[in-house]
Order: C-alpha cells, then structure tokens, then sequence
C-alpha cells in the first residue's frame, strides 16, 4: 500500500486526480502502474467501481503539474488520459477542460505567486503538445475564486470563469495545422469505401466528416450514437485511416494503440437539436452542429480541444467545418452539442498563402472537490 498526496478536480467538463510532479517516482516509468491502480482501471465492466474513476473517458484523468521546463511559462502541465476498460494510459494530447484547473491549483499550492487580490494570468506550458496555454482568472485573498456567475453547458450550478488562451496552438500533435498539406481529403477506409475528410490539427488532432456521408443527420445523441454498432465500427476505423494519413501511426493497427489522436467529428449545419438533458438547441442559437468522440466514446458534451481545433478549422477554407458552419456568422463560432451550445473563439491568419492558428480562446469553471492522499 502507498499513499501519495493529490487533489480531486472539476476542470470544464471533466474530472481528474492533480498530482505534484515532486510526488511521483522519478522514473516514469512507474508512472502508468500508479494511475491505472489510482482510477480503478482496467476494468471489464466499464465502471471503475474499484478507483477514482468514474466509468468513462472525462472521468478518467491524470494531471501533473510541477515547475515549468521553458522560460514563457511559470509551471509544467502534463496530461495522462487512463483507459477504462484497457490497462493503457495515454500521453499523446492534451485535455483542455482539465487545463483550466492547472492555473489555479498551481496558485492554491503556492507554485506561482500572486497578489491578494485582482486578476492573475498563468503560463502553462502543457508537455503534451509542447504549447503555451494563458489561464487568467480572479484571486481572492490570495487564493482562487470558484464563486460566480458563469454557467458552462454539462455542468449543474455556476462559478468564476477561467479563460483560457491557447497560444499557436497549429500542429499540437503533429506539427503541422493541415498534416496532409490540405483541408479536405480522400481518405481511403478498408473496408467501407472512400470518405471526404479534413484533417486539422490544433490544441489536438481533428479528423471531420460529414454527417450527410454517414447517414445521420447530425443531432443523434451520444447513447444513440453508441448504440449503433456499425456506425461505431465506421467511425472507429475512419480515424485509424486518419491517424496514419495525418503521420500520428506509421500503420492502422499502430494507431489502434494511440486511444486519444485524432479525435473524430460528426459535423452537421445548425438544426434543432436534441440535448442530453432535455429540451433542444434552436438552430439560430447555434452556428454549427458537433458530435465528437473522444478515446472511442461518444462525448456528452465536447473536448475543449476539439471544440478549439473546429473552431480554428471553420476558419480554413474547405474544410467541412467551414462548408457547413452558418456563413453569416459573427465573432466567435458558436457550436451546439449533447450538453448545449459552446462559444469557441480563435484567430487564424494567411502567413505566406497558409493557414497560420494565432490563437484559440474560450471560458470554463473549475473547482477543487476533494485533496489529500490516494491509496494505492
């Protein structure tokens, strides 16, 4: 048995154990033992009833944040996603609901200092990507701020809001925003034919499809989507195609093992859509419609990351998401999905006849729900 001091928190939509980098073994390759055995994983019965897990992928995280490695950032950020039901963590991206709770767990355990009181902004450097991330939010103090009056789809009550500023955020996983040198491909799928794609990569890699192509009309919800079998086997192996077009595999049965690049997208023009909760999205709230499956489970609301690189992929000409996002659109892209509509702003600039991501910004709530120590 072995206790090891961490907290348990709310970033956005998702849930992770937050771990001091000074607390863990030095070789890391110890790492992956500690957090499978942490979120109860790996378990046949998807439920993660024996850790801290809570079944599915949002719910099964590790953070680690501890002194930054590059002089632009003020503390180091690394991501692990834990599998359910495989024993397998996965370092290959970044979780942007979680990176806002890295600014002020970074402030509440004395990492970074801060006045009393007023607005901070917190440099993270996420290891993952290897990018820049600003969190800016309001200490009270000297600590965080969780009450406000900020409501983010997915998640019950209010709280203070976090922005979240992704830095250059282009070519996160692969080095390049557009892998394949372009924004709509023919993406050959063993099996199943030849499916239009865009791959985009920003904050994480992107795969898109159209769901014209795939018989649905875009607003099916998660446990529908779910419950299809072949249309899961389809989108399964539309990514394993992507991940070798985009050069994150050398081959589909390498990219089987990579569980959370690229990240795949139903994308549909604004309707009236269905919510998890009840009720629907009017399709003048909303400037595009987004189904996204994240570690092969459909997402009940969206990653942030993903919400990020569609945002950034409306902006490059062909692609699916400019295609089918409302063309009379202003100022932030507004995406509907299971939980709501989410507000996603990014900047991109033509450098040399390229698509060039300055900047990808949107607000989450965080909040600290438990500290002490794990057992495990």
């Amino acid at each position: 048995m072995r206790k090891l001091r961490a907290a348990f928190i709310r970033g956005g939509t998702s849930k992770a154990l937050v771990f001091h980098l000074h607390d863990l073994p030095a070789d890391r390759g110890q790492w992956d033992a500690l957090f499978l055995t942490a979120m109860g994983s790996p378990d046949r019965y998807g439920r993660q009833l024996n850790g801290m897990g809570g079944g599915v992928s949002s719910l099964s995280k590790v953070c680690v944040v501890g002194p930054s490695s590059v002089p632009e950032a003020d503390v180091d950020y690394t991501f692990v996603q834990v599998q359910v039901r495989d024993a397998r963590c996965d370092y290959s991206g970044n979780c942007g609901n979680m990176s806002s709770a890295i600014g002020p767990f970074a402030v509440t355990e004395g990492l970074v200092p801060v006045p009393k009181a007023g607005t901070v902004t917190v440099r993270i450097h996420n290891t993952n990507t290897r990018k820049i991330i600003h969190a800016t939010f309001e200490v009270h103090d000297g600590l965080p701020l969780e009450t406000g009056d900020l409501e983010i789809p997915g998640v019950e009550g209010k709280g203070a809001p976090v922005r979240l500023d992704f830095l250059e955020p282009g070519g996160a996983t692969t080095g390049r925003l557009l892998p394949t040198g372009s924004a709509m491909d023919r993406l050959e799928v063993p099996g199943l034919g030849v499916f239009d794609a865009s791959m985009v990569d920003a904050a994480n890699a992107c795969v898109f499809v159209n769901a014209a192509d795939l018989g649905l009309t875009g607003g099916e919800l998660p446990d529908a989507i779910e419950a299809a079998p072949e249309l899961m086997r389809c989108l399964a192996e539309i990514r394993l195609s992507a991940s070798v077009a985009m050069g994150i595999a050398p081959s589909r049965e390498a990219a089987r093992d990579v569980r959370m690049v690229p990240l795949i997208a139903v994308l549909s023009a604004a309707q009236d859509s269905a919510l998890v909760g009840g009720g629907q999205v009017r399709a003048q709230e909303a400037d595009l419609t987004v189904r996204m499956l994240s570690n092969g489970q459909p997402h009940r609301a969206l990653p942030l990351t993903g919400a990020l690189c569609t945002a950034v992929a409306a902006q490059v000409e062909g692609s699916w998401a400019h295609r089918l996002a409302r063309a009379d659109r202003r100022g932030a892209l507004r995406l509907a999905m299971p939980s709501g509509v989410l507000t996603v702003d990014a900047a991109v600039q033509s450098v040399r006849g390229q698509a060039h991501a300055e900047r990808g910004s949107f607000f989450r709530t965080t909040r600290r729900l438990f500290e002490g120590m794990v057992i495990v």
